[in-house]
């Protein structure tokens, strides 16, 4: 039975509401969330996940956490959470797998990058999140400019997600909101089940961080806070063992999403911890002028060809590099969704650059600048 604290007030068939209708005589086995899931799952930004960064650039080493295994670890999280307050789990699997189909390459580096360069132009964007952006993705972006027509609860708690935020704890505003109007992150989940994804986010990378970068010998065992320790634990499991709990138990409690008083201090510590030996460390921040560099120089050339080219989607072809190739084709198939969404290409190249993985785009700068054909040739050349 439902706890009386976590009863989403907000009617059903709002909450279950789709961004375009479906036929009425469609019949879904799988029910709404479900759906969504699976929606999600065969989507290609969700596959490029596996090929993005999430806080350590490393994509030869196969132990060090990438952006789809952390949707997957807060998808589960969300998920347990959810089962031992009797809330609906399939939404937060939803919620969980698409919060973050709207990150760049080189993660949250390369989202500052990007929110520079949408600045420099004087694009009328909104200021380029991860989590705003998610949902255009899911809303637009995906399956070629017709999106994947998600229910309203899990655009909500995509939207709204904002894991970078450290409150104790936390309760829906049960508001209907206009998503597409959102400009900040200053909102909160309409449904507990996002409030548990975006809670479930933090535990989800803080101790798995601290044990990507002890893979990584950026920092050592024994410099981890011992008061952290001694509340939390010292491992990746130890801790989102600790955190789970605490927060069923301050849930039951309190009638909120979060930590009690004792866990949340220790969070705080070790959270301070990541931030100045991980996230701000020096072996994070010496490749960041690189990916600045990469990103840059994509986003001059794209927005040099498109000025060239515009809408002559075969004249990309002549540049005789894939890239080129590539990002006409992706503008003949989005075409309909600039004109008749957006109004113009103005985001296009963002777009293009946003949806790249890691190696993607370190692919398409070596293209740019030595194209393979140019390589053939002088190989051919050299032959004859």
């Amino acid at each position: 039975m439902e706890s009386l604290f976590f009863q989403n007030p907000l009617p059903l068939e709002e909450l279950k509401k789709r961004l375009r209708p479906r036929p009425k005589d469609s019949v879904d086995l799988r029910g709404v969330y479900f759906r969504d899931t699976t929606a999600i799952i065969h989507s290609y930004p969700f596959r490029r996940l596996k090929h993005k960064t999430q806080v350590f650039f490393a994509p030869k080493n196969d132990h060090i956490c990438t952006r789809i295994e952390h949707v997957m670890h807060v998808s589960t999280i969300a998920a347990t959470i959810c089962r031992a307050l009797s809330l609906d789990s399939d939404l937060a699997w939803a919620i969980g797998l698409g919060h973050d189909l709207g990150h760049t390459p080189f993660g949250h580096l390369g989202e500052r990058i990007l929110r520079s360069i949408i600045q420099e132009r004087g694009l009328s964007f909104p200021e380029f999140h991860h989590e705003l952006y998610s949902l255009r993705v899911v809303d637009h972006l995906a399956n070629y400019g017709r999106g994947l027509n998600l229910s309203y609860a899990v655009r909500d708690g995509i939207a709204t997600h904002c894991g970078e935020k450290y409150e104790q704890r936390i309760v829906p505003d049960f508001t209907l909101k206009d998503l597409s109007s959102l400009t900040n992150l200053d909102r909160y989940p309409a449904t507990w089940e996002g409030c548990v994804v975006r809670m479930a986010d933090k535990v989800a990378y803080l101790g798995r961080d601290v044990e990507d970068a002890l893979q990584l010998k950026i920092i050592r065992k024994d410099q981890i806070p011992k008061d952290a320790v001694r509340v939390l634990g010292d491992s990746n499991s130890e801790i989102i063992n600790t955190l789970v709990n605490d927060m069923i138990l301050e849930a039951n409690r309190e009638g909120k999403i979060g930590f009690s008083d004792t866990v949340f201090k220790a969070v705080l510590t070790l959270k301070a911890f990541n931030y100045r030996t991980i996230y701000e460390g020096p072996v994070l921040t010496s490749y960041h002028d690189y990916f600045e560099r990469i990103l840059r120089t994509l986003h001059s050339y794209l927005m040099h060809i498109f000025a060239r080219y515009g809408e002559d989607f075969h004249a990309y072809r002549g540049e005789n590099n894939r890239l080129a190739i590539r990002f006409g084709d992706y503008l003949s198939k989005m075409a309909h969704f600039y004109r008749e969404v957006d109004g113009d290409f103005r985001y296009a190249v963002i777009d293009y650059i946003a949806g790249m993985t890691d190696d993607y785009a370190m692919e398409c700068v070596q293209e740019i600048m030595i194209p393979r054909k140019f390589e053939y040739r002088f190989d051919e050349e050299a032959l004859t």
